[in-house]
């Protein structure tokens, strides 16, 4: 299906580049992402796949604003203080780009109802800050088959990634990608919230940013994938490294 002339304009800075160009921004408009997650990630997350005219976007959150989400979740304003999230975020999407179907689950992703919220999309993105529900979400993405785009912040330091590890589950162990548990195999002793240890705002929209650019590249298929790979990052430093993660055949989830 062609563009529309509308489409052709509001895409056209996509569309002039090689890697993306009008069959790229055809997949990105037939696309369906997932994100898990309406705040400090989620935002950004979100805000970029809808102008990028991802085509179906579902956010699953069950938090409202609160006053102390201002200080990094940009997408909210004071007078919305006390509503939901999710519902917030999804007219600020819809009101920025028409093209993009924005579906809000109310509700906390759990390990019972992980698959049911998940099925259906075509890429899933991780913004939320519990291990539990990035075990959760990691342990849906595998047995559905679905790339995770995962993402992590906290005080000054991020982290990043995509696990492919479910469409690559029926390849010999040497071929297989690492999923989430490959990285953290084991549930840490405390949870380390954005609440608990505090977190600079403005590295929430550099990774939220960096997640929306890695679920395009897997969209369209431009560029490298990150799989197999965990970027770093220290805000104070300015400095960023990548190491390499390879599956892991002891893994809970993908061994």
């Amino acid at each position: 299906m062609s563009l529309a002339p509308e489409q052709l304009e509001r895409y056209a800075r996509h569309i002039m580049l090689r890697e993306i160009g009008g069959p790229g921004q055809r997949k990105l408009l037939d696309s369906h992402a997932v994100v898990v997650g309406a705040g400090a990630l989620g935002g950004p997350v979100a805000t970029y796949l809808a102008a990028a005219g991802v085509g179906q976007l579902t956010l699953i959150d069950d938090d409202s604003v609160s006053l102390s989400n201002l200080q990094r979740q940009t997408q909210f304003t004071t007078p919305e203080v006390g509503r939901p999230k999710g519902e917030v975020l999804s007219e600020r999407l819809t009101a920025l780009n028409p093209d993009t179907r924005v579906t809000v689950q109310h509700a906390r992703l759990t390990a019972h109802n992980a698959h049911d919220l998940l099925a259906g999309a075509d890429i899933v993105l991780d913004g939320t800050d519990s291990f539990t529900t990035r075990f959760d979400i990691n342990a849906a993405a595998h047995a559905l088959g679905l790339p995770l785009v995962s993402g992590a912040i906290g005080r000054w330091s991020a982290q990043l990634s995509v696990f492919k590890s479910g469409l690559t589950k029926d390849k010999p162990q040497a071929e297989r990608l690492p999923c989430y548990r490959c990285f953290v195999p084991d549930m840490p002793e405390t949870e380390e919230t954005c609440a608990m240890v505090g977190v600079v705002g403005p590295l929430t929209g550099i990774i939220g940013a960096r997640m929306a650019l890695e679920a395009a590249k897997e969209i369209t298929g431009a560029g490298q994938s990150m799989a197999g790979r965990v970027w770093l990052f220290d805000g104070l430093s300015g400095d960023s490294r990548t190491i390499k993660l390879s599956a892991d055949p002891a893994c809970p989830v993908c061994g």
